[in-house]
């Protein structure tokens, strides 16, 4: 009777962790989603509102437009192309994108984070020097020259960058693991936001002259998404 007891305590305990195990919060398809109390006032969900299943078209699945370039007559000498849930419409709750990434000779893709994807990239045309690094306190850098045909993979969360070190244009394509995978430019967030972060707390993070902080925000910081 003890035997058959402590068996079925067993086999709740183990349901009850499996249960626990599989229950997670879905992962967040935007910057900020916002309980609130009173539905009628709700504006957002976390995704996309779905459309009516029998409404649903071929349209819907499909984009064109990756086989054009993208304009890389800017500061940092690339630009990239996205395709996700706001141009492809069905992508909504699948957790995927693309995106295409366009480089001048000596261009970049400055380094940059996705909080919500891992990415993996292939060369198409050209020759990269790519690289992310890890969390704290390693800061382990993992880099390596990509050439056509070749793949890389940024881990989500970890700072990345792309950096076409050839004299030709250089061109890849890359897939990650969100419909939204949001991008956080390194410079372009301390440096740029608004309203500018205090140059007190710049200037001892990065041990900087305060003047040379206030100089750094003063610059027009250019987005290549």
């Amino acid at each position: 009777m003890k035997k058959g007891v402590s068996f079925l305590v067993t086999v709740a305990f183990m349901a009850l962790v499996s249960s626990l195990a599989s229950a997670f919060d879905p992962s967040p398809l935007q910057d900020t989603c916002v309980a609130i109390a009173e539905p009628e006032n709700a504006v957002f969900v976390n995704g996309k509102f779905c459309k009516n299943p029998n409404l649903t078209k071929a349209e819907d699945f499909s984009y064109s437009g990756l086989d054009k370039p993208g304009n890389i007559s800017n500061p940092v000498g690339s630009a990239v192309t996205p395709v996700n849930v706001e141009q492809i419409p069905g992508l909504n709750t699948l957790g995927i994108s693309a995106v295409r990434i366009d480089y001048a000779p000596y261009g970049q893709n400055p380094p940059h984070t996705h909080p919500r994807a891992t990415e993996i990239l292939t060369v198409l045309e050209g020759t990269l020097l790519v690289g992310f690094v890890t969390s704290n306190p390693e800061n382990r850098l993992f880099t390596k020259v990509l050439n056509k045909g070749d793949v890389f993979v940024f881990p989500i969360g970890l700072i990345h960058f792309q950096f076409n070190i050839g004299h030709t244009n250089a061109v890849a394509i890359a897939g990650l693991s969100s419909q939204n995978p949001g991008v956080i430019t390194i410079a372009n967030a301390v440096f740029g936001s608004d309203p500018a972060i205090d140059p007190d707390v710049l200037s001892r993070a990065f041990q900087l002259d305060k003047n040379v902080v206030k100089n750094l925000q003063s610059r027009f910081w250019y987005d290549n998404n």
